[in-house]
């Protein structure tokens, strides 16, 4: 027997254990790790790992679509009609603190004792920590709400029954064993997916962790050195759901429990009050109560409708990004949505991607795809003719609509969807451009992402993995390329080892909302694979034909996904020069509407969006404009009619004054130029 200070068996023992997910499918966002995920400075959402997950219903014995996205207890359908300030929760993470990490670690095995001795014949599967707390799958009988609360009895106990496990003050002890060793127990105990992943463990002696004399688990650790060290008061068991072991579908429906544990009582009562903020900017609801978006089951899932509101702010998102392009040297590409499906040979989508691609289409004995990506497009704009090096560095952008299928259990509002416009862009250059090329995009990254507030980065710089394409020269030139343009920004960011594609080293830009949370967001992407798999080419100085350097990035991601965030950042109440209404004009009695109507003429041929609200009592017509979070009303009564004025109300700051329709336009304009409040 081994005491729980013994060293930490291999990362390769400990992926056995707990193996990763299968390879996820690019995010909407355009970036390599899923959705959204998110986090509150420490405290991050979480990619499920190992199982395509359905929620669990009233029912929860059948498999239901759901969420198979990140903690989904912390985005629940939730609102208030107030875009209260977000406050801050800083929570330690698992990465800052390895008593969380191992409190969590040692819950997953708590609960799985609890729920082994209540429900005997319940099979153990993995039981991880994961970034909030802890999960468990079990191979049983569905479990109920009720069934959660007598699993969280049996670990944590009330004072007067000191027999549950928690108070028990149960040591963890750590056991090496030989394979056949392992093997004989678990066979013993009848535990069959144990027996599967003791068969992926390449590594010996094996490891056992007991709790007390009566449970143990496969396991590589590390735990806490009793139950004891455990404050019973910081657990929460929050849901359950269904798992299909090892994420494939043709495999049993397990039942995964949700579980979430923090170093102390305060710690998870902040935790609880950020995910009740969460809740109340839920972009999902946010957006049917502010009609700005849906999802309509008739077309099918995970196709979005910008409805007018939600439009008008995509044409603002669009107008501006495409302005801001241009004039950084861009140029600007509309592209099919349709391609032969020799396009996605040559590229190797077919070969590498074919189960994120809809179906072929049988057109004229000819098949088509629908687009996954945009890049081979701008490959063929790129080859229509022959280039000479003085022409780079070249650069086109396009906001580009693209298809990719999703399980139905995956998606998630505009987090996760089917149909989703990249903001996509590629640079063809030279070796010896490629830093000033990244700056560029560093420097159009921080531009366009400042509009909205974002000025806070996660920035992760991941290098040349084991298998690649490029030689040797060009690899460490392009990294250095990429370092050295995140250095001249003055940016800190992480260094992933090995963590770039395949086909070239990459910058991935998380940005941190109101409430703390990161979302993936930018990329940027060098790419040594396509030029060849297209054979581009362009014509160096002594006339011979070279191969220029590509580079994909895109800023914003995913159109959809970024609305998203958008929506959750600024809790439906997006700033005034966002703002699908500005202005809302609110005539006292009807008298004033003719009034109203000439204002607000007015206003929309100066470009600003405004509307006349009327037919109720002035009370109620001022707060409905603020349910709608619309961020300027002008009351309007005989008064204001005979001086030809408007009384300023904002919706934040109270009334503002009444003053003349010409200055309430400058100050409009004015604040809207400066993207400021009136």
């Amino acid at each position: 027997m081994a005491t729980l200070s013994a060293p930490l068996r291999s990362h390769a023992h400990r992926r056995a254990l707990f193996p990763p997910s299968p390879r996820r499918r690019p995010t909407a966002a355009g970036a390599t790790s899923l959705l959204g995920f998110v986090a509150v400075k420490s405290l991050s959402y979480r990619r499920l790992p190992n199982a395509t997950v359905r929620s669990s219903t009233a029912s929860p014995s059948a498999p239901e679509t759901a969420q198979a996205t990140e903690d989904a207890a912390a985005t629940e359908n939730a609102v208030s009609d107030e875009g209260k300030e977000a406050e801050r929760v800083v929570l330690p993470t698992n990465e800052s603190s390895e008593s969380l990490l191992r409190i969590r670690h040692t819950c997953a095995h708590v609960m799985a004792m609890a729920v082994q001795k209540l429900f005997p014949n319940a099979k153990v599967t993995i039981g991880p920590w994961i970034d909030n707390g802890f999960y468990y799958d079990f191979d049983m009988e569905p479990l109920t709400d009720k069934d959660l609360k007598k699993i969280k009895k049996e670990m944590v106990s009330p004072p007067l029954l000191p027999d549950r496990i928690i108070r028990r003050n149960l040591p963890l002890v750590r056991e090496e064993v030989s394979r056949e060793e392992a093997q004989r127990r678990i066979e013993a105990l009848n535990e069959p997916y144990k027996l599967e992943i003791l068969d992926s463990i390449k590594e010996e002696p094996i490891t056992i962790y007991h709790i007390g004399e009566e449970w143990w688990d496969l396991c590589a650790g590390p735990h806490v050195e009793s139950t004891g060290k455990i404050d019973r008061k910081a657990i929460e068991l929050e849901s359950v759901a269904g798992a299909y072991w090892r994420g494939d579908e043709k495999n049993q429906m397990l039942q995964r429990i949700y579980g979430t544990a923090w170093e102390n009582e305060d710690q998870l009562k902040a935790y609880i009050h950020f995910k009740e903020e969460a809740k109340r900017r839920d972009h999902r609801r946010l957006g049917q109560d502010l009609d700005l978006f849906s999802i309509q089951e008739d077309a099918g899932g995970g196709l979005v409708f910008w409805h007018p509101k939600g439009a008008m702010i995509r044409h603002i998102l669009e107008d501006s990004w495409k302005q801001i392009h241009m004039q950084h040297g861009y140029d600007l590409l509309y592209t099919p949505h349709v391609a032969k499906a020799d396009l996605w040979k040559i590229s190797g989508h077919i070969d590498f991607y074919r189960e994120n691609m809809y179906n072929q289409m049988d057109v004229e004995d000819e098949l088509y795809q629908l687009r996954p990506m945009n890049c081979p497009y701008h490959i063929l704009v790129y080859k229509r003719k022959l280039h000479s090096y003085r022409e780079f560095p070249i650069r086109v952008a396009e906001l580009g609509t693209v298809y990719r299928y999703e399980l139905s259990g995956t998606m998630h509002g505009l987090f996760r969807v089917r149909g989703f416009t990249q903001d996509d862009a590629h640079i063809f250059c030279l070796e010896d451009q490629i830093r000033d090329e990244i700056r560029g995009v560093l420097d159009l990254t921080e531009q366009i992402l400042g509009q909205f507030g974002f000025r806070s980065y996660e920035i992760n710089l991941s290098t040349r993995p084991e298998k690649s394409v490029g030689s040797d020269d060009i690899w460490e030139k392009a990294t250095i390329a990429l370092k050295e343009a995140l250095d001249d920004k003055g940016w800190e960011y992480k260094v992933d080892d090995g963590g770039g594609a395949f086909y070239g080293p990459k910058i991935d830009i998380k940005i941190e909302d109101a409430l703390g949370r990161k979302w993936q967001c930018s990329t940027v992407q060098v790419d040594f694979n396509l030029p060849e798999r297209f054979d581009i080419t362009y014509v160096d100085s002594n006339t011979e034909k070279k191969r220029p350097i590509m580079i994909h990035r895109a800023i914003l991601g995913s159109l959809e996904r970024f609305f998203g965030v958008l929506i959750e950042h600024y809790a439906g109440d997006f700033p005034l020069w966002l703002a699908p209404i500005q202005a809302r004009i609110l005539p006292v009695t009807d008298n004033e509407l003719q009034y109203c109507n000439e204002v607000v003429s007015e206003l929309k041929s100066r470009g600003f969006r405004a509307e006349v609200c009327h037919g109720e009592r002035l009370p109620k017509l001022i707060r409905n404009a603020e349910m709608q979070k619309v961020p300027l009303m002008a009351v309007v009564g005989p008064k204001e009619v005979e001086a030809r004025a408007l009384t300023i109300r904002s919706r934040h700051n109270g009334e503002i004054g009444t003053m003349p329709v010409d200055e309430f336009i400058s100050r409009l304009q004015l604040a809207v130029g400066n993207k400021s409040s009136l």
